[in-house]
Protein backbone atom coordinates (compact mmCIF):
# COMPACT_ATOMS: atom_id res chain seq x y z
CA UNK A 1 0.00 0.00 0.00
CA UNK A 2 1.25 3.56 -0.89
CA UNK A 3 -0.01 6.36 0.19
CA UNK A 4 0.68 10.25 -0.36
CA UNK A 5 2.88 9.03 -3.03
CA UNK A 6 3.69 11.92 -6.21
CA UNK A 7 3.10 10.52 -9.63
CA UNK A 8 3.30 11.47 -12.98
CA UNK A 9 0.13 11.14 -14.87
CA UNK A 10 -1.26 11.46 -18.57
CA UNK A 11 -4.81 12.98 -18.05
CA UNK A 12 -7.78 13.80 -20.97
CA UNK A 13 -9.54 16.58 -20.36
CA UNK A 14 -12.38 16.84 -22.88
CA UNK A 15 -14.99 19.44 -23.48
CA UNK A 16 -18.22 18.13 -20.92
CA UNK A 17 -16.78 15.22 -19.44
CA UNK A 18 -14.98 14.18 -16.39
CA UNK A 19 -11.20 14.06 -16.55
CA UNK A 20 -9.62 10.63 -18.01
CA UNK A 21 -6.54 9.26 -16.19
CA UNK A 22 -5.00 7.42 -19.27
CA UNK A 23 -1.48 6.43 -17.99
CA UNK A 24 0.63 7.20 -14.78
CA UNK A 25 4.15 5.91 -13.56
CA UNK A 26 4.81 4.56 -10.38
CA UNK A 27 8.43 3.32 -9.42
CA UNK A 28 9.72 3.79 -12.82
CA UNK A 29 7.11 1.84 -14.63
CA UNK A 30 4.40 2.69 -16.72
CA UNK A 31 1.08 1.56 -16.01
CA UNK A 32 -1.98 2.26 -18.63
CA UNK A 33 -5.29 2.86 -16.87
CA UNK A 34 -7.59 0.22 -18.67
CA UNK A 35 -10.90 1.33 -16.52
CA UNK A 36 -11.83 3.72 -14.31
CA UNK A 37 -14.22 1.79 -11.62
CA UNK A 38 -14.88 4.72 -9.50
CA UNK A 39 -14.54 8.86 -8.81
CA UNK A 40 -15.47 10.99 -6.09
CA UNK A 41 -14.67 14.23 -4.39
CA UNK A 42 -13.59 15.21 -1.26
CA UNK A 43 -12.53 18.20 1.45
CA UNK A 44 -9.48 18.14 3.84
CA UNK A 45 -10.04 21.24 5.18
CA UNK A 46 -10.44 24.12 2.16
CA UNK A 47 -8.97 21.85 -0.30
CA UNK A 48 -11.02 19.77 -2.55
CA UNK A 49 -9.31 16.66 -4.02
CA UNK A 50 -10.50 14.83 -6.59
CA UNK A 51 -10.13 10.83 -6.21
CA UNK A 52 -9.98 8.55 -9.46
CA UNK A 53 -10.71 4.65 -8.35
CA UNK A 54 -8.63 2.79 -11.75
CA UNK A 55 -7.16 -0.52 -12.88
CA UNK A 56 -4.13 -1.39 -14.96
CA UNK A 57 -5.52 -4.55 -14.99
CA UNK A 58 -3.37 -6.11 -12.88
CA UNK A 59 -4.41 -4.34 -9.51
CA UNK A 60 -6.54 -1.36 -8.54
CA UNK A 61 -5.20 2.23 -7.79
CA UNK A 62 -6.60 5.13 -6.45
CA UNK A 63 -5.01 8.41 -7.83
CA UNK A 64 -5.71 11.82 -6.27
CA UNK A 65 -5.51 15.44 -7.99
CA UNK A 66 -5.27 17.85 -5.62
CA UNK A 67 -6.76 21.53 -8.07
CA UNK A 68 -5.18 23.75 -5.70
CA UNK A 69 -1.39 23.02 -6.75
CA UNK A 70 -2.18 20.95 -9.82
CA UNK A 71 -0.62 17.57 -7.88
CA UNK A 72 -1.55 13.66 -8.30
CA UNK A 73 -0.76 11.14 -5.98
CA UNK A 74 -1.28 7.82 -5.55
CA UNK A 75 -3.13 6.74 -1.88
CA UNK A 76 -3.41 2.81 -2.52
CA UNK A 77 -2.74 0.15 -4.21
CA UNK A 78 -4.58 -3.22 -4.59
CA UNK A 79 -4.15 -6.59 -5.88
CA UNK A 80 -6.66 -8.30 -8.32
Amino acid sequence: MTSGKSVRIAVLFEPGKKARPVWFELNRRQHRVQETTYHWQDCVGERQLLHYAVSDGDALYELVFDPADQSWTIHSQRTE
